[in-house]
């Protein structure tokens, strides 16, 4: 086996170094992005995760073992990202996650630990457990030997070191963030990067043995957790005990707020500790947007807050902790413009008996069973980014700085151990769904600073299953006479860029997450230049997609085929303000039953936004090398808008999988798991496998080669045997996502939320 972490670390340096408007009428500050063809520096498109977690919080792998798996090049796992987020859920737990399964994941500052009668301590084991026991912080809870750290204590004293430590052996940018469990909602990736991954770093050397002292921190990230996490309900001001007054001594106060005067204040803790019962979630949905102002006060380039599969606990409850509607979301883009810039409307969980973990009547609220939002995913995305016309267009039609991001949401692989290929439950980071971010750096490494700074500007697009892996996409200025730009030469552009896995440069013309200012009547001229890989995906299984046999195409699993890409358009009609009627809308709960977009609030959905255009085989060019490249005009422009791409390996009218028009269709029929009752004495639940319609019928003579036997079987008619499901479902299902082109027409509505 390959030994990612063993060799001569003391030679080895990091690659990681911390670098160091009024809106108008709306009255909310402008986001700052990338200003098109001017001030850039060079770039490139690099593939990351944010989302993911060890035994420090629910998942199932030790930190060493997940940066193995997400970052290594390895035969067993081959996807390497190029930059990684090592983000657990906020609040506490009891488990180890700094101790290694195994002598593979050793290192000379990290080595295997082992009790006192040499039994090897993997990550699963306690902190008071631990040889020798590690002693907990702040206001105790639980009983010895299994008492709960608190968060802030974990990052702060004992996962960011290890992975300072491992960022540096590996070479590779890391950081740390969390998944908070955010107050009045469900949970956001986030993370404050002030102090991590110090520029010193890259020439420190590293120590033959242990322990490891840190170079640098990641004390504000540890703070804004204790904080402003839901579930951290430490009041010790993250102190050694509650009452020592030994230790940080945070304050959470938040400059031009209440903060003591706060009904919410607790004197005790120096936070928000809002009351239960009713009016939970309106009182913590003001701790929350309190938690982006804290970050856009204190560390306004150095943090991002991108709240994670959004959809899936259904609406905002106002008198408990559920999701989010429209309106929270621009309160959050309001409140810190540079910091709450997106979403992921992408999940993780993709190989799940729900994938997502999205499902009908999921949560319940006030005794009654209620829906994630959409029910379900739609192509593995949530109804807010998969719906045209939907939540996410409804942003983007505002102008606003809002972007899509997909994550991991690594935990374990279900039925399967963690080395399997196969999995009922999740991906790892890189694996099945990455970011592929732009990030500039003059130097040519890649350091926190920088990955964030890529994220903010919304110069991203995210994809499944390896579907693509370059995108060039970029709109350009085409006037009558000498400014003339035919579609050949814009083509050009994003074929050299493709080539080069950058952006353009040129001025006249913009691309993802920027604007391009055009006088009115102005051409503006599209191209896009794909690269569908040749060869396998990461996916293990050989035999033919099911989905696509139902409409006689036989293709492997592992040897998807970029079959389409749409390009969806809609006007910019600017921001909408707090307290009218269309600021504010709660999408509706049947939505997975009856899809009516009339039955949409006005404040969640964009009426002007469509498909604008289809590309496929046979209105591409194909360059080689699996280069394909398009373009079109939109003729004489008189109004703000905007243009976004989605793509898949599935034709229109591929039954239960797209729609006669491309559309993803509910992933309910490739979702094994029981569906609930809408109440306890309703008896209208569904059991298992009722759902189920794409047969999988392929024999083979392993479990890669032929369906492999964890999929679920039933009678369907006159077929009984296996159906797609699970991971099989997700390599079948494959999207890939762009962020927005922003055009804003001289004269016309301004794209506020872009520089």
């Amino acid at each position: 086996m390959n030994h990612p972490f063993k060799g001569s670390p003391l030679a080895l340096a990091a690659a990681a170094a911390l670098g160091a408007a009024a809106l108008g009428s709306a009255g909310v500050a402008v986001a700052q992005s990338a200003t098109p063809a001017q001030g850039k520096q060079p770039g490139k498109y690099v593939a990351g995760d944010f989302h993911n977690h060890t035994t420090c919080s629910d998942g199932s792998t030790s930190m060493q073992k997940l940066v193995q798996k997400s970052t290594s090049k390895t035969a067993d796992a081959p996807w390497g990202l190029d930059w990684f987020v090592q983000a657990g859920h906020g609040g506490s737990g009891n488990r180890n996650c700094t101790l290694a399964e195994d002598e593979s994941l050793a290192t000379p500052a990290y080595p295997l630990v082992y009790s006192g009668t040499g039994t090897l301590q993997g990550p699963t084991t306690t902190w008071q457990n631990t040889n020798p026991p590690v002693t907990v912080k702040g206001r105790v809870s639980g009983t010895p030997p299994a008492q709960a750290m608190w968060r802030w204590q974990s990052v702060q004293e004992i996962q960011y070191p290890l992975l300072e430590y491992l960022a540096a052996v590996k070479n590779q940018p890391m950081f740390l963030g969390i998944e908070s469990v955010v107050a009045g909602h469900e949970h956001t990736s986030m993370s404050v990067i002030t102090g991590q991954m110090p520029a010193g770093l890259s020439s420190a050397a590293l120590p033959a043995t242990g322990p490891y002292a840190a170079l640098g921190n990641a004390n504000a990230l540890a703070m804004w957790e204790y904080c402003f996490d839901r579930n951290d309900t430490d009041t010790s001001r993250g102190n050694t005990t509650l009452t020592s007054g030994v230790g940080n001594n945070w304050d959470c106060s938040v400059p031009n707020s209440l903060n003591a005067a706060d009904p919410s204040w607790s004197q005790l803790a120096a936070k928000l500790v809002p009351a239960g019962g009713a009016g939970t979630g309106q009182r913590g949905h003001a701790k929350t947007v309190e938690a982006v102002k804290w970050m856009a006060a204190f560390h306004p380039d150095g943090s991002y807050y991108v709240p994670a599969h959004l959809e899936r606990a259904g609406p905002f409850n106002p008198d408990g902790n559920n999701g989010f509607n429209v309106e929270h979301l621009r309160n959050f883009n309001n409140a810190a413009p540079r910091v709450a810039f997106g979403f992921e409307s992408q999940p993780g969980h993709g190989a799940s008996s729900d994938r997502g973990e999205y499902a009908p009547r999921r949560n319940t609220i006030a005794g009654v069973r209620v829906d994630t939002v959409g029910g379900t995913t739609y192509g593995g995305t949530g109804v807010y980014a998969a719906q045209v016309g939907g939540v996410w267009d409804a942003l983007l039609g505002e102008g606003r700085n809002w972007w899509f991001f997909a994550s991991s949401d690594w935990h374990n692989r279900g039925a399967f151990g963690s080395d399997d290929r196969r999995s009922t439950q999740d991906f790892y980071p890189g694996e099945y769904q990455r970011n592929y971010t732009m990030v500039r750096t003059a130097s040519g490494k890649l350091n926190p600073q920088n990955i964030v700074d890529g994220l903010r500007t919304g110069n991203n697009w995210a994809a499944s299953g390896q579907l693509i892996d370059r995108l060039a996409f970029v709109a350009c200025t085409s006037y009558k006479g000498p400014g003339n730009r035919p579609n050949a030469a814009v083509e050009a552009l994003a074929m050299a860029a493709a080539l080069n896995n950058t952006d353009v440069t040129v001025p006249g013309c913009a691309t993802m997450g920027e604007k391009l200012v055009v006088r009115p009547g102005a051409d503006v001229v599209v191209a896009i230049v794909v690269r569908d890989p040749e060869g396998s995906n990461y996916s293990p299984y050989s035999f033919a997609n099911p989905s696509l046999m139902q409409v006689g195409i036989n293709q492997p699993l592992d040897k998807p085929v970029l079959d389409r890409i749409d390009v969806i358009h809609g006007l910019v009609t600017g921001y909408k303000q707090p307290g009218n009627a269309d600021y504010a809308g709660t999408w509706p709960n049947n939505w997975v039953f009856n899809p009516d977009m009339a039955t949409v609030p006005a404040a969640a959905k964009n009426t002007s936004a469509k498909v604008l255009r289809t590309f496929n085989g046979s209105t591409w060019t194909s360059s080689g090398n699996g280069l394909l490249k398009m373009s079109f005009r939109i003729p004489a422009v008189t109004a703000s808008q905007y243009v976004r791409l989605r793509g898949s390996n599935l034709p229109a009218s591929v039954p239960y999988e797209t729609d006669a028009n491309g559309n993803p269709l509910r992933d309910l029929e490739t979702n094994s798991a029981a569906v609930n009752a809408t109440t306890s004495t309703s008896g209208d639940g569904y059991p298992e496998n009722f759902f189920l319609k794409i047969p999988c019928k392929t024999v083979g003579t392993t479990e890669f080669n032929g369906c492999p036997s964890h999929l679920p079987t039933k009678t369907d008619g006159s077929y009984t045997g296996k159906f797609s499901a699970l991971d099989v479902a997700a390599w079948a299902d494959l999207w890939f996502y762009s962020n927005p082109i922003y055009v804003e027409v001289q004269g016309s509505v301004a794209v506020a939320g872009v520089k």
